[in-house]
Order: C-alpha cells, then sequence, then structure tokens
C-alpha cells in the first residue's frame, strides 16, 4: 500500500511533525517546499495548527492530515477525534494512529481500538488506520496479524535492530513506515569523544533513514524556522551512499553505547 493524498499524490519523504517552536508560517514554508504529510500528537500545537488549517482549507486534496491518540478509552478516543475535525475544519483524516502502543497495554483494548478505527474508515472519515510504537516484537505481531495499514516505528543510525525484521516484514506486507526520533531525541547531532569526525547534521539522520526501502518518510519536528529550513534540504538530496551508510552506522553504535536510560535502549 502507498500513502497518497486525496488526489492521488504520493506522500513527500519528509513529514512535518508539531513542535512548540513553530507557528504557521511553517507549514506555508514546508508545503511550498514539497512537504504533504503534516502529523500532530494532539491538539496543543495551536500556532502550528492553524497554520495547517488554513492550508487544508485551499489545498485539502494536497495534503495529509495524521494525528493518533495514546489513551485506549474508546469515548475519549471519539471525542479527541471530533475535536481535531472542528479544530481543522475537516471532515476525513487522513492517518489515524493508535499511539505507542507497548507492553503495558491490553492488547484487547488496542484491538477494540483499531476496530473503531476502522469502522471509521468503512464510514469514509479515515483514510489510513495507523500504529506507532517503539516495541520491535509488537511491531511484528501485528504486522503478522494484519491489524493496521500504517506504522510509525523509531528508527534511526543508534537503533536499527528494525533493519533485520521489523521493516523487511512491513515491506513484505505492503505496510508503509513513517520513521520518528530519526535524530534520536537530537542526541546524535551531538558527537560523541571517540568520533573524530564531524557528526551528522539532521538532514544526514533522515536521510539514513530514508535509506530503508521500507520506510516511505520521516518525521522532522524541528524547534524554529531555521532548523526546519536546513531539513527541508532531504527533499533534493541524493541517496547516501554506500560508504556514507558504514560511516553512519559506525557513528550509530557509539551513541547507541552510551544510552544511560533504559528508554533508549530497550526493545532496540
Amino acid at each position: 500500500m502507498d500513502l497518497v493524498t486525496q488526489n492521488g499524490q504520493p506522500t513527500s519523504i519528509i513529514g512535518l511533525a508539531g513542535h512548540s517552536g513553530l507557528d504557521g508560517t511553517a507549514v506555508t514554508v514546508a508545503f511550498e517546499a514539497g512537504v504533504n504529510y503534516f502529523f500532530f500528537y494532539n491538539l496543543e500545537f495551536e500556532r502550528l495548527l492553524e497554520g495547517l488549517k488554513s492550508l487544508v482549507a485551499s489545498k485539502r486534496e494536497q495534503v495529509l492530515v495524521a494525528t493518533g491518540y495514546q489513551e485506549r478509552d474508546i469515548s475519549g478516543l471519539r471525542s479527541y477525534f471530533d475535536s481535531v475535525r472542528r479544530c481543522l475544519n475537516v471532515d476525513e483524516v487522513d492517518v489515524f494512529f493508535a499511539e505507542y502502543v507497548c507492553p503495558d497495554d491490553d492488547m484487547a483494548q488496542v484491538e477494540a481500538m483499531l476496530d473503531e478505527l476502522y469502522s471509521w474508515q468503512e464510514k469514509g472519515l479515515v483514510r489510513y488506520v495507523g500504529v506507532s510504537t517503539h516495541n520491535r516484537s509488537l511491531a511484528l505481531e501485528l504486522i503478522n496479524l494484519g491489524k493496521f495499514q500504517v506504522l510509525m516505528h523509531r528508527y534511526n543510525m543508534a537503533h536499527r535492530k528494525v533493519e533485520a525484521d521489523v521493516l523487511p516484514s512491513a515491506y513484505r506486507a505492503g505496510i508503509p513506515v513513517v520513521a520518528f526520533t530519526c535524530t534520536r531525541w537530537r542526541t546524535l547531532l551531538q558527537g560523541h569523544p571517540h568520533w573524530q569526525q564531524q557528526p551528522p547534521t539532521a538532514a544526514d539522520c533522515y536521510r539514513y533513514a530514508l535509506h530503508q526501502k521500507a520506510v516511505n518518510l520521516a518525521l522532522t519536528a524541528p524547534q524554529n524556522l531555521q532548523q526546519l529550513e536546513a531539513n527541508l534540504s532531504v527533499l533534493n538530496a541524493p541517496p547516501l551512499t554506500s560508504e556514507e551508510i558504514v560511516r553512519w552506522q559506525a557513528y550509530g553504535n557509539l551513541i547507541y553505547g552510551t544510552g544511560q536510560d533504559a528508554f533508549e535502549t530497550q526493545w532496540m
């Protein structure tokens, strides 16, 4: 399955995610550069959402609106969904994720949530049903069960074990992958005492995520307009060379090994 806009255009390889430092100008700049995928975790990004509302008012068929819900209660899910549609003045959301599926979840509740999303799809209210997770085992289980249509998964130079299982499985199943935490919470940009070369830029990190054929797009959540404009260079950048891939994998190994928080390395 390919992620496409309502008028059939493929999704851009970079998607803009909400950040408190961005406003509606960022939406305009990203769209004019070629970005057509816009994601937000919740409705707290008011300034950015105002820009997105303005964009979809005139370019609805050219834009993929993506969001999701982290809790597992159906009433809260329905309330949030209605709030999103009112906020953006849209009838249909392009991609809706059951967010942060994790080992502590009651999978019966997760499946009930996905069933609800599929019922919305049948009514023409949602175009793609998605799941986001940091957990490789759960991602594989859900892929094998055919429980969703789009996967949003942590993937970057340091967190690469998905290359051996999740990404190939998603590709075989025809499930597009949205890569997030591509800069590993910006720690990949900071260098390492044992790395003598320049550390990667954020654009390098997105290009690394995109070198996998299973990855349809990489999410970027820049802190300001200057960072956004630098990251948009990925849209016209060439694919990584084999030498670059090897270099960034070696660098990722160093960064991964310094993780002190279990969340940074567990499941990966």
